[in-house]
């Protein structure tokens, strides 16, 4: 009989102890649900569980940071519609080729990250960037090389002298002069025109005795030209 009620107590005192010890774990639950939320109440269970974060898994969750590529190009102004861009970016990346904003190709960088691609180009400003991507992760745009195709020729027009002119005895010299369009250069006979801020253009020109041959070209940015070709004669 001894014997049975010192078993009895023992386990009576075994199930308060983990009445006991279950009240300060549900204490604890519900400390840490009202004063950090569900999170610091799963961290709490991992942390019971002996679950633990490594080191590799730390590293794979974050975000990897892709540099932008760089794009190389002297181009300001072009006159044909097709530009080849060249540049640099990270190994082994996609480069998404944006003209005016809009996405116009994609393709895979060389080994060394070196990268070439053509462009077709809108008539006026293009504005040309890009994007690296790996592993589905995106770059910042690159830097922007802005491009202005030019597609007509400037216009020319001479104001004197008029073509078969004649001058005589001190007439010696010929203001040649017209007018132009912005952003274009001219030149008579090779030298070049003074061009005012209306794009007006003059140049004093001296006459040998004879026929003379007089050339006006004007060329824009983009390297088109238009050719004019006059003729006056000079008599000492």
């Amino acid at each position: 009989m001894k014997r049975n009620s010192r078993l009895k107590k023992r386990l009576e005192r075994k199930t308060q102890k983990n009445f006991f010890f279950g009240i300060i774990g549900i204490s604890i639950v519900l400390f840490l649900l009202v004063r950090f939320g569900i999170p610091a109440l799963a961290n709490f269970a991992l942390f019971l569980s002996g679950i633990k974060y490594n080191d590799k898994t730390v590293v794979k969750n974050e975000v990897q940071f892709i540099s932008p590529p760089i794009i190389e190009s002297q181009f300001t102004a072009t006159n044909s519609s097709a530009l080849i861009i060249n540049g640099k970016t990270p190994k082994k990346s996609n480069i998404k080729v944006f003209v005016n904003d809009e996405e116009q190709d994609s393709l895979d960088s060389q080994e060394d990250g070196s990268f070439s691609f053509k462009v077709i180009l809108s008539e006026g400003n293009n504005s040309i960037r890009s994007k690296s991507e790996i592993t589905g992760k995106q770059s910042e745009f690159s830097n922007t090389v802005s491009v202005t195709y030019i597609k007509s020729a400037p216009t020319l027009t001479i104001s004197s002298p008029a073509d078969g002119e004649s001058y005589s005895k001190d007439q010696n010299k010929t203001n040649v002069s017209g007018k132009t369009d912005p952003g274009v250069t001219v030149t008579v006979n090779n030298f070049w025109a003074i061009i005012d801020d209306n794009n007006n253009f003059s140049y004093e020109l001296p006459l040998k005795n004879g026929e003379n041959q007089i050339g006006i070209v004007a060329t824009d940015q983009a390297g088109n030209k238009t050719e004019k070709t006059i003729k006056v004669n000079y008599s000492q």
